[in-house]
């Protein structure tokens, strides 16, 4: 039987259980292999020994899309 979770259930996420993200700035060990090699994505970082993949603690705290500006937006970029 599935079980349906109420809106103020959802929201309790210390009840959740262990969630392993990987941290900007940190040592990040990974959990399946215990090595500290990562390869950096733009949402995941993903264990460079054993290719265990975690979800970046930044990425996930984003309210939306990611805009990328240029640095020269307001010039004109013409082609050679």
């Amino acid at each position: 039987m599935p079980t349906t979770w109420a809106p103020s259930e959802v929201r309790k996420l210390y009840e959740r259980g262990y969630h392993p993200v990987y941290r900007e700035h940190e040592v990040n060990h990974c959990p399946g292999c215990g090595r500290t090699h990562w390869l950096i994505g733009r949402m995941s970082a993903e264990c460079a020994f054993c290719a265990t993949a975690l979800p970046l603690a930044e990425a996930s705290v984003r309210n939306g899309p990611v805009v990328i500006q240029h640095k020269n937006r307001d010039a004109h970029a013409w082609a050679a």
